[in-house]
């Protein structure tokens, strides 16, 4: 995929996270499947610091400084580093929508920019722009799929319906 259309899709997926966050209750989005899994309040810390402090970020630093080492970030540290079970869901929410919004406009801006521009990751080797946006496209995905996962979960929990009528999951 060309970066415009990426652009594009991340712009259009702000709507699909907005209808995913938007009206949830406290049960909603403290509920956790297990105890060891992110309840929803946590992924969207995590959509919000990855908006502002990975793919953004990364994608800016390859362009601006490509010869220099790209500073590392530890996403699982941030769930405690950053406070993520004391933020305001909704406040959370809102920034990461708003947040979206910035970095499809900055993508535009640099629609023309050298994708092809690269950098060495520590672990993944040579990485270009374009890698991280479709990277960035991808992670969207991920969290979409874990968003509806948990809605599902948390419907058959505590509904203590069977839902086998619907499908299988």
């Amino acid at each position: 995929m060309k970066p415009e259309a990426i652009t594009n899709t991340l712009e259009r997926n702000q709507t699909v996270f907005r209808g995913l966050l938007q009206n949830k209750t406290t049960e909603e989005y403290f509920w956790r499947p297990k105890v060891n899994k992110w309840n929803l309040l946590e992924i969207t810390c995590h959509l919000l610091d990855e908006e502002q402090r990975d793919f953004k970020a990364r994608i800016r630093y390859i362009f601006e400084k490509p010869d220099y080492p790209m500073p590392s970030i530890n996403p699982e540290a941030w769930v405690v580093q950053h406070s993520y079970r004391s933020r305001d869901y909704h406040e959370v929410v809102a920034a990461f929508l708003n947040e979206r919004q910035l970095s499809v406009a900055w993508l535009r801006e640099r629609i023309d920019a050298n994708w092809n521009q690269s950098i060495i990751h520590p672990k993944l080797g040579e990485m270009t722009a374009g890698v991280f946006l479709a990277n960035w496209l991808a992670h969207d995905y991920l969290h979409i799929r874990q968003i509806v996962s948990l809605d599902y979960h948390f419907l058959k929990a505590k509904s203590g319906l069977d839902l086998n009528y619907a499908g299988n999951w």
